[in-house]
């Protein structure tokens, strides 16, 4: 018996299927919310939450597991360093589904995935110049605005005349 053995199929064979999923979660980490059909993001949702887990864990033995499913040393950095830490907090539903609707020319439906916690990737601080450095004559002086541009008038319809 097949008991809790469900798996969704996608109509691909194993080795696309997981090259599918793979690509998608590599997507999913680098740009943090990708937009899909309903059946991929449903297929995607376990694959990714169970990296996340891995990602929690931060060993080099979680982290070489998450190699060989990933096999892309940039995503697996970005997924311990930013996204698993900013889900430290979560037991598990790291991953938030949106339905949109469906596409136009197949009518398949639509879905948006993405990160529930939203991550801030360390931006480098730049110190700002000082105020006091700049000649004192030049803030005194009015600045002047640059001259509006003119839109151009709108052409009126040629059949309306006729």
């Amino acid at each position: 018996m097949k008991h809790g053995r469900k798996i969704v199929k996608l109509q691909r064979k194993q080795d696309h299927r997981d090259a599918l999923l793979m690509n998608l979660t590599c997507s999913l980490i680098e740009h943090r919310r990708i937009r899909t059909t309903l059946a991929k993001a449903k297929a995607l949702r376990p694959y990714a939450e169970k990296l996340v887990t891995l990602g929690k864990r931060g060993t080099l033995h979680a982290r070489r597991i998450a190699l060989t499913s990933l096999r892309h040393k940039d995503s697996v950095k970005k997924l311990f360093e930013e996204i698993a830490v900013a889900s430290k907090d979560r037991v598990g539903g790291y991953t938030r589904i949106t339905k949109l609707g469906q596409r136009r020319s197949d009518s398949a439906p639509m879905a948006f995935i993405e990160w529930v916690d939203a991550y801030v990737p360390k931006a480098a601080v730049t110190p700002e110049p000082e105020a006091a450095a700049e000649p004192v004559a030049e803030e005194a002086a009015p600045k002047k605005k640059a001259p509006a541009k003119k839109k151009a008038p709108a052409k009126k319809k040629a059949a309306a005349a006729e």
